[in-house]
């Protein structure tokens, strides 16, 4: 199944990242950054099934080697927070084979990003464990004709009512921030998010396939569902080979919630249409009458007199007609437009759940990222004090021997800083019993989807016997139907 991913960060040395770096990570090679004398070299990285460079016409012909890409960046960006490239990683469809997936990339890329002066590098990676995903590299400066960098902001002074300058009380005049280039905007996200999904849909569909994405969350595409959660390498490769992991068997027991909230929408709608449908015919035929008719008969008496009709004949539908009876006096229903009501309450009570539902997962997810985190953090510590205790000779043939610890505890240090706001304390035991309890949350709130769902299976059991009784009756009057208060 085709699957959507699109994230989008920045490689900035104020984070401790490289251009060169990433880009000697993701293409398998060895470059060294002339901004610091590191080499950094990854040719015994595996699962890299393809790598190119893509360049707009204003570019020097030298860029198309990828060390002296990165390094013309590296060294334009002089500061210690220099922005130095924007990295977008998106899943490929499995369904496609390797040219189609190269061929979507190098579209999507060139219509996106070089066409507007990005220079692209790009490395595919599939390790056969059913993630293929390439990563793109971009530029975040503009090139001017004559092929040098461009800055990627200028000064602009803030003018008076009067069109004079405003001078400051240090002597300086007031200016504002103006970027060269629209890269930086907000809205910029969404227009790649959308165009990536749309060239994935083409391409799916001139290869027949019948998948298609959308670019949006559920709740944007009107989807009441329960995000299933990433699985990451090391689970997905387990899950390949037929073995059940922590983060498999949850997503398994989401997409079973899934179904079945998704079988009780669609139960809910068809009752409703079922409601419409009669309301629309019962107009129709007062129209054709011209008649007066009589008011309507109380739903309740009317299953009450079919329970006594049918109790001496041992009819099969007895049980059904006292099934009814019970939910309709249960719920105080009597009429057609009070069962529509009751019907539209469960659609609202179902949506309701489910978002409770939504919610109570994702702080589940957000509590064992935490613990995920931490418990790699605190593993790997050792590792990278050891590592940056070394003088600066001996770190390179260090870092290329534990390059997977020292990433990951990296990764796991900025999650935490991110996530942990004031508090620096990993806290596992403490978030374990909240996850405990948020599953206690989470359990009682499906038990009340299992119950909403028998209340629809009750409807759909009164409309059943509403609609046997149309059909026993079709050679009724008008008059006699209406007695029947449908």
């Amino acid at each position: 199944m085709a699957i959507y991913h699109l994230s989008i960060k920045i490689i900035s040395r104020g984070k401790g990242k490289s251009a060169a770096a990433a880009s000697a990570y993701r293409s398998g090679e060895k470059i060294k950054n002339e901004y610091d004398g590191v080499v950094h070299d990854f040719t015994r990285k595996g699962g890299i099934a393809h790598t190119e460079i893509l360049l707009p016409q204003n570019t020097p012909q030298e860029f198309s080697d990828r060390g002296t890409l990165w390094n013309s960046v590296e060294k334009i960006g002089k500061s210690k927070n220099s922005q130095l490239a924007r990295e977008i990683e998106i899943s490929l469809p499995k369904e496609l084979d390797r040219e189609k997936q190269i061929e979507l990339v190098r579209e999507f890329v060139k219509e996106n990003f070089v066409k507007v002066g990005m220079c692209a590098d790009i490395a595919i990676h599939d390790k056969n464990d059913g993630n293929p995903h390439a990563h793109i590299l971009l530029t975040m400066r503009p090139l001017n004709e004559d092929k040098t960098w461009r800055a990627k902001s200028k000064k602009e002074y803030i003018l008076d009512k009067n069109g004079e300058k405003v001078k400051l009380k240090n002597g300086n005049y007031k200016t504002r921030k103006i970027d060269t280039v629209d890269w930086n905007e907000q809205e910029k996200a969404e227009q790649w998010r959308k165009a990536w999904a749309d060239i994935t849909n083409k391409y799916l569909e001139e290869n027949s396939i019948q998948e298609k994405v959308d670019y949006r969350s559920y709740q944007r595409q009107g989807i009441e569902q329960i995000p299933t959660i990433h699985l990451g390498v090391s689970a997905t490769q387990m899950e390949k080979k037929g073995i059940a992991t922590d983060r498999g068997n949850i997503n398994r027991e989401i997409k079973h919630q899934n179904m079945i909230l998704r079988e009780i929408s669609r139960r809910i709608k068809a009752l409703l249409n079922w409601i419409r449908g009669i309301g629309k015919e019962e107009k129709a035929e007062n129209e054709n009458t011209k008649s007066t008719l009589p008011p309507k008969e109380n739903l309740q008496s009317i299953f009450e007199n079919l329970i006594r009709k049918n109790a001496d004949n041992n009819n099969a539908d007895l049980e059904k007609y006292i099934e009814s009876y019970q939910l309709l006096k249960e719920k105080n229903i009597t009429s057609l437009s009070e069962l529509k009501e009751n019907i539209v309450t469960l659609r609202d009570k179902n949506y309701k759940t489910t978002r409770a539902i939504k919610d109570t997962e994702k702080k589940i997810n957000d509590r064992v990222q935490l613990i995920d985190q931490a418990e790699k953090y605190l593993k790997h510590k050792d590792t990278y004090k050891a590592y940056i205790k070394l003088k600066k000779n001996k770190q390179d043939t260090f870092y290329n021997e534990h390059t997977a610890e020292i990433i990951l505890f990296e990764s796991a240090k900025k999650y935490l800083k991110e996530h942990l706001g004031e508090s620096k304390t990993l806290a596992i035991s403490k978030w374990k019993l909240e996850v405990d309890t948020l599953k206690k949350e989470k359990n009682s709130l499906y038990n009340q989807i299992l119950k909403i769902r028998e209340e629809v299976k009750q409807a759909e059991t009164v409309k059943t016997c509403i609609e046997q009784l149309l059909q026993e009756n079709r050679g009724l009057t008008q008059v006699k139907r209406q007695e029947l208060g449908i």
